[in-house]
């Protein structure tokens, strides 16, 4: 029996965690051998003691320091603990690694999921921002380096399960339209906000938009779960790892959060994956595929659903998810700087800088002022996503003086 050697890129995010859990009920089947975090120290200490990794990274001189001194406190000397990009890039294409968990938000998982990719490994995909700012590059060292590629999230996951056996082997070169598949059907809850009044938006709180109805997870990915920018990069991704084009793939509201993603084929049927809104199912068929794994998730019971609703997309209430079906047919520059913009203003918002529907207008601007940038390689992606996050944190900067001319005229008032 194999039993799989796991990098965890992200081992302290939802994603991370998620994954722990599930080997937890397989330690027969696989073997931590690293973890990194940015800065959750504590978290970190309590894996290392259950799971023993050889190696651990984190963000920063001053929280190696840290880990290092409470790996003694725990009598835990023999795991290495390391610091920076070049380290994650390190753990991830290490030959004693051969399946890397990609959970990393943001771009700063590119360079090391794209070292993972490199070395062939076998890449559980969840950072989406890999795909949506370097999709053809990426794809391309997919290709050369036989690299297998699994998608994570719970959509393009149950889009890949939807498929014919024979395409699923062929992850950024799929055939759908020979397979007789005509179009793609991504679904998304709408969020927290499907049903409050356009007009109320911009008074929406942080708390309030990372309070998502059926998921549990990290504040930025529930921020871009209410304004949807969240399916918009799913949509990029879907382009690349599927390889379709923007208009093969279609946006389904679904509030339940039960169907995952659907598959239409020309025939009139439709393929749906269906399960409870829990990411340890798509984690366990990914780290197990092709075989199948107890994920620890209850099997979805039909009695105590009431309802299957579908909607339409409101892109007056969801700008941002009709920002990047745009960004998706205009090209890659478009994708790098929207994902780029986001991060900056995702995080701005989060902090109180600037109002959850400027969120929107930093977007939009950064995009078009950096739509035309060419990007033929890895070191311009690079380039252009710092060139587009120094610009969006020059037009936050704005936004929030604004704000707080506004709360000086309310409280003169």
């Amino acid at each position: 029996m194999t039993i799989h050697q796991l990098c965890i890129l992200g081992s302290t995010g939802s994603i991370g965690k998620s994954t722990l859990e599930v080997v937890r009920l397989h330690c027969d089947k696989f073997n931590v051998v690293s973890l990194s975090a940015n800065s959750s120290v504590e978290l970190l200490v309590e894996q290392c003691k259950e799971f023993m990794p050889k190696t651990v990274v984190l963000a920063s001189i001053e929280h190696v320091q840290k880990m290092q001194q409470r790996l003694h406190d725990e009598g835990l000397n023999g795991i290495d603990v390391k610091s920076g990009e070049h380290s994650l890039v390190e753990v991830a294409q290490s030959s004693d690694v051969d399946t890397v968990m990609a959970a990393i938000v943001g771009a700063s998982g590119l360079m090391p999921t794209l070292a993972a990719v490199k070395a062939g490994k076998r890449v559980l995909l969840a950072n989406k921002e890999a795909l949506v700012t370097s999709g053809a590059i990426f794809m391309s060292a997919v290709k050369e380096s036989g690299a297998v590629l699994l998608p994570i999230d719970s959509e393009h996951n149950a889009i890949f399960q939807c498929l014919p056996e024979k395409q699923q082997s062929k992850v950024g070169e799929c055939d759908l339209l020979e397979n007789g598949i005509s179009k793609i059907l991504l679904t998304g809850s709408g969020g927290p906000f499907r049903t409050l009044p356009n007009s109320e938006l911009d008074q929406v709180t942080p708390d309030q938009a990372c309070a998502h109805p059926n998921w549990d997870m990290g504040r930025k990915i529930s921020v871009d779960s209410a304004t949807m920018m969240n399916k918009g990069l799913e949509f990029i991704e879907a382009k690349w790892l599927f390889n379709v084009e923007a208009d093969d793939i279609q946006v389904v509201l679904h509030p339940q959060s039960t169907i995952h993603s659907m598959v239409q084929y020309k025939d009139g049927s439709v393929l749906a994956q269906m399960g409870n809104p829990d990411m340890r199912t798509p984690i366990a068929h990914a780290l197990s595929y092709p075989e199948r794994i107890d994920s620890g998730v209850a099997p979805l019971n039909f009695f105590d659903i009431t309802s299957f609703e579908f909607q339409a997309p409101d892109f007056e209430k969801y700008p941002n998810l009709k920002l990047a079906i745009e960004a998706c047919k205009a090209g890659q520059a478009a994708c790098t700087a929207l994902n780029a913009a986001n991060e900056i203003a995702v995080d701005a918002f989060l902090n109180e800088k600037i109002k959850f529907t400027d969120i929107f207008k930093i977007n939009e601007t950064s995009v078009k002022k950096f739509v035309s940038q060419h990007v033929g390689n890895i070191n311009e992606v690079i380039a252009l996503d710092k060139n587009v996050r120094n610009f969006a944190a020059t037009l936050i900067e704005k936004f929030s003086e604004n704000i707080s001319d506004s709360v000086v005229q309310k409280v003169s008032k």
